[in-house]
């Protein structure tokens, strides 16, 4: 019998369990997929390094071109006006270009110290430094001696690109990264340095480190004490926080500190020479005459140019440049034989009450915003960049906030014609018991519109405020540049507290028709790397063409009446327009005279507004002799502008109607009820202007006519018992009602009640 081989049965502890058998497959699946999440992620990071190298490959490849001759030029911004001439350079100081047997090796040392402590082993870029200084930003670790870029890639940007927001990219760094490979592979370490040494900005208007070593010790290179290369080395990082001469030296004394520290960490000096230079105070042996640096080689005299140059460097920071070391080419809109001419006049042939007594003025093309000329100051000496007074808005306008306030939105908002009637009787302002005055405390009766403005009275023109109503003016005044965070009140209507520029601005709006153009200094800017950013007008449309008419058919009565305010301004056979203003002082308060006096006025090509004062008013006073001196100084700038560039007159546009007035030729806007109230005349010679048979049926007495106009200051809190023109107060006023009178017939005035 067939033997049986039995078969050992295994018991249930020895069979694997369900859940088992579901780890082990998921063990044995897990190796695979971690594999291949793990290949996953190394292809991704391939592809990205792939993908990265591609995209800087192509970056560079469209990087401008860098030579010697670049990388050993003195960044420096040039300005012209608009005759392409050249009119300025940063800075002023003659520029002293180091030899490498002229650079200390301590100088050296302390540059790369604190600038590039592996400049010599890295080629061009630094790895370790960028990642270093990425996790020091992260974690805010960094003790602010170095950043991410190389000596190498700074000398790049200083050669080649701009600090303007357009060039801080990823395609800009990447640019910089492979010049900055290029450079370190074509020029030694030393021409390098040289290169930057002799590049770099060191305040004040210097370039350069052997001219810094003039401007600030008055000495050579290479006789500076260490204390003083560390200083000069330190200086680059931010040339105004670390200058040493400045009244408070807290910060430049530490930045020095931080260049020795660095220097010993280098092993280029002991840690007691570090500790000797730094018992120097950074003020020893600073020179107060700035040695031998007083050059330049523009053959325009910084004063002239100031205010203007001031502004434009202003504008060239807004646009995110640094008109210190981007090396910029600026095209301005300036004419230099106007900004000539105005500095002469002001400082040498029109006649001001003192050496002391200011102005500020600013000249605009109507035609497109352009800024023509400008002047900040007059007697100013040899100060650079100094107080601006042609852009403050410190002063009260006066009377020529009256076209912009009053008439202008009466004109535009509800119709007027220009021989509407409003009363010059006692006003007082509301709320208050003061009495608003006019220049010879008296009142006319009633009286058109154009003879109120040609007249300057000052109660017609708060009377036509209250029809227009404060929200309807503040739209007008806002189209034309003009607004305060305060809400405007009454009071304004008779001064705004605005800058010559301000109302060179919004006069040239009614020069040219109605739109209101930006003002601006830069016509274009052009970066190292060849990059050219054009600037052209902003203009959009602020009142109607026939508001701008009417308003300079008004306007030229205050220059050609006999009874006008400007009559100072006239010039034969120039077609021009303008307004007058002064303010005059708080009532009780001890000064005779007015605190300001105003001229604003423009032909089609030119627009001018013109402040002149004390900047201490309250010490100071205009005498009545010299409120003309602003009228003076307009009329001498003007006569140049227009001699150059001839105006001609104005041209009614269709949009209005010329019409018989009592007798008078009166303005209307076609198809309003004044145009058909009233019998239209046959006006073929539409751009006549007003002659003072036309301007006004009633005259001011001899010795008020010759302009002595002054201003009342309308405050709530003082009564006032006289006023001129304007006011030199922003407060107590009160909004008017909206509503209109109309008139009555064809042979009655149209009236306020």
């Amino acid at each position: 019998m067939p033997s049986i081989k039995k078969e050992k049965r295994m018991n249930n502890d020895e069979f694997p369990s369900r859940r088992q058998n579901d780890e082990l497959e998921e063990s044995t699946s897990r190796g695979p997929l971690i594999k291949k999440v793990l290949l996953w992620a190394v292809g991704i990071i391939v592809l990205l390094i792939i993908a990265g190298a591609v995209l800087f490959f192509y970056w560079a490849s469209s990087a401008p071109k860098i030579n010697r001759s670049e990388l050993a030029s003195q960044s420096t911004t040039t300005i012209y006006d608009a005759n392409n001439k050249v009119v300025s350079r940063l800075g002023a100081q003659k520029r002293q270009y180091a030899k490498s047997n002229e650079i200390p090796t301590t100088l050296k040392h302390a540059v790369v110290a604190i600038e590039d402590r592996r400049f010599y082993k890295n080629h061009g870029v630094d790895p370790t430094r960028i990642v270093g200084a990425a996790l020091n930003n992260v974690f805010h670790h960094s003790d602010g001696t170095q950043g991410g870029s190389t000596l190498t890639q700074q000398l790049v940007k200083l050669s080649v690109f701009s600090t303007a927001a357009s060039d801080r990219t990823f395609k800009r760094k990447a640019q910089e990264a492979w010049l900055a490979i290029n450079v370190d592979r074509n020029f030694s370490k030393n021409e390098i340095l040289k290169f930057y040494i002799n590049k770099v900005y060191m305040g004040n208007g210097v370039y350069g480190m052997k001219t810094a070593a003039q401007y600030y010790y008055g000495k050579n290179l290479n006789e500076l004490s260490l204390a003083q290369m560390a200083m000069l080395a330190g200086i680059p990082q931010s040339p105004t926080y670390y200058n040493p001469a400045v009244s408070d030296t807290k910060a430049a004394t530490i930045r020095r500190n931080q260049v020795l520290n660095a220097m010993v960490r280098s092993k280029y000096i002991s840690q007691s020479q570090a500790n000797s230079a730094k018992s120097e105070a950074v003020t020893d042996g600073l020179d107060k005459t700035h040695g031998n640096t007083k050059s330049n080689d523009v053959n325009v005299k910084e004063p002239v140019i100031d205010a203007y140059v001031k502004e434009v460097l202003a504008q060239l920071e807004q646009k995110g440049y640094n008109p210190q070391t981007d090396g910029l080419q600026v095209h301005t809109n300036m004419d230099l034989g106007a900004q000539n001419k105005l500095y002469d006049a002001a400082n040498n042939s029109v006649s001001f009450q003192s050496s002391q007594m200011q102005t500020g003025v600013a000249v605009t093309n109507p035609r497109n915003g352009q800024i023509v000329a400008m002047l900040g100051g007059r007697h100013t000496g040899n100060i650079v960049y100094g107080l601006n007074r042609a852009v403050q808005t410190n002063r009260s306008s006066g009377s020529t906030a009256k076209p912009l306030m009053d008439y202008g939105p009466a004109i535009e908002y509800l119709n007027w014609p220009t021989f509407y009637t409003l009363r010059d009787t006692k006003f007082v302002w509301p709320g208050t018991n003061t009495e608003l005055h006019d220049f010879d405390n008296k009142t006319k009766g009633t009286m058109t519109m154009q003879d109120a403005l040609v007249q300057s009275r000052n109660i017609p023109a708060i009377r036509a405020l209250q029809k227009v109503g404060i929200s309807r003016a503040t739209t007008f005044l806002n189209g034309l540049g003009i607004s305060q965070k305060k809400a405007f009140t009454l009071n304004n209507g008779i001064g705004l507290y605005v800058s010559p520029l301000q109302v060179s601005a919004a006069y040239a709006a009614f020069a040219n028709g109605g739109t209101y153009y930006k003002p601006y200094y830069i016509s274009s800017i052009t970066t190292q790397d060849g990059k050219t950013i054009n600037y052209g007008k902003h203009g959009k449309r602020a009142m109607s063409k026939a508001t701008a008419y009417m308003i300079t058919y008004m306007l030229k009565g205050v220059i050609d009446s006999s009874d006008g305010t400007g009559t100072a301004a006239h010039i034969s056979g120039v077609h021009q327009a303008g307004k007058t203003g002064t303010t005059n002082y708080p009532s009780g308060h001890s000064q005779s005279g007015v605190m300001d006096s105003w001229m604003a006025g423009y032909t089609k090509n030119y627009s001018v507004a013109i402040w002149t004062g004390y900047d201490q008013p309250m010490k100071n006073s205009i005498s009545s002799a010299y409120e003309k001196s602003a009228i003076l100084l307009y009329r001498a700038i003007m006569e140049y502008l227009d001699g150059k560039n001839h105006a001609s007159d104005w041209r009614m546009p269709d949009t209005v109607e010329a019409v018989l007035y009592r007798g008078r030729r009166g303005l209307v806007v076609k198809d309003s009820k004044w145009a058909l109230e009233y019998t239209a005349i046959d006006d073929s010679d539409s751009s006549s202007s007003s002659s003072s048979s036309e301007s006004s049926s009633s005259s001011l007495s001899s010795s008020v006519s010759s302009y002595f106009e002054s201003s009342s200051n309308n405050s709530s809190s003082a009564a006032s018992s006289s006023a001129t023109e304007g006011n030199n107060n922003g407060n107590g006023g009160a909004t008017g009602n909206n509503t209109e009178t109309s008139g009555t017939g064809q042979n009655s005035a149209p009236t306020t009640p």
